[in-house]
Formats: C-alpha cells, structure tokens, sequence
C-alpha cells in the first residue's frame, strides 16, 4: 500500500512533507511491558526497522523500532517511549510510513512503488487525458489503479501490462488502454 502525504499550504510558512510511503502497521499490543505485534509491507519484512525513525500517517509522530522476534507472518516490536500494555494498547491500527526518499531504488526497470505513480497523469495511447491516479489498491489479487477523471468520476483498473502498456515517472505519465478499448 501506498500512500502520499500533502505538505504546508503555498505560503503558510511550512515546509512541505516530504512523500511518504507506508511501510507497515501495529496490529496489537503484546504481553504488559509495551511490546507491539507489527505486520510489515516491505519487500523484505524485517527490513522495516532499518529505515531509521517511521512517522504517522500525520508524519507528526516519530517511531523507533526494534525487531524481537516472528510472530505468525508478523512481528513483536519494541518501540522506544513506549513501555506497558496500555501505551501499546493506544498504537494499534496505527500506520506506519517512511519517507520515500529514504527508500532504495527499484531494483528492476519495471518496479516501481506505488508512491511513484499517485499523482501520474493517466493518458490513452493518442494522448487524451483520462485521469489522474488517486491511489493504488492491494486487495489480495493484484494492484488497481484507482484514476480521478476530469468529470468527478471514478475508474479502478488492474495494474497489468496489458491496462498499462507504459509508464513515464520523469513525464509524469502512464498510458492506460481501458478494457473496452481491447476488444
């Protein structure tokens, strides 16, 4: 799952956020010294506590991690300040995310993280706009893109080769062919 945070509104004196990308979740607390259990969305899951400090959805709260041990396709989790059941209690369903920058480049030309295509334009092959993509979707049986059309609506497509045909990140564009487009 991806996600990209806004920034300080043009001339309010913030700085902008930097994109984040969420990387994992605190599903519940364990046992009654503090410890979490934390389901990881990383490549390599346990790869999650070497990203240095993650941030809240918000980005305005900080989380040093540290990895004890494998729990049934999670992990118990130690996160600095947070010491008995109750604190631990009050984190669960909490999202966690990285800053993109932080995170390595995709190792092959055609990965990419579904930060890097929120925000893309979404054309058809002669160049008609179709959209902008709002988010990428993971339900268990593959990506979607959800694209914002320029009427207010609304499309989900699966993220295929076939649908997406071509992706353009320093264009800041993807070629999508909709369905009825195929046949």
């Amino acid at each position: 799952m991806a996600t990209e945070a806004g920034g300080g509104a043009e001339g309010d004196g913030r700085a902008p956020r930097p994109q984040l990308v969420e990387v994992g979740v605190i599903t519940a607390p364990h046992g009654v010294r503090g410890l979490v259990k934390l389901k990881s969305f990383t490549a390599e899951p346990a790869a999650i506590a070497g990203y240095g400090p993650l941030v809240d959805a918000a980005g305005r709260r900080q989380f040093r991690l540290a990895i004890l041990s494998d729990a049934r396709g999670q992990f118990i989790a130690r996160i600095e300040g947070v010491s008995d059941r109750d604190a631990a209690e009050g984190l669960r369903g909490t999202r966690l995310f990285v800053a993109r920058d932080r995170l390595p480049p995709p190792e092959e030309a055609d990965e990419f993280y579904h930060a890097d295509l929120i925000g893309l334009a979404a054309v058809d092959a002669t160049g008609r706009t179709i959209g902008t993509v709002r988010a990428v979707h993971d339900f268990g049986a593959g990506d979607l893109l959800e694209i914002a059309r320029p009427d207010g609506g609304t499309i989900i497509l699966p993220f295929t080769r076939e649908t997406v045909p071509e992706i353009d990140l320093a264009a800041g564009r993807l070629v999508v062919v909709e369905p009825a487009e195929r046949e």
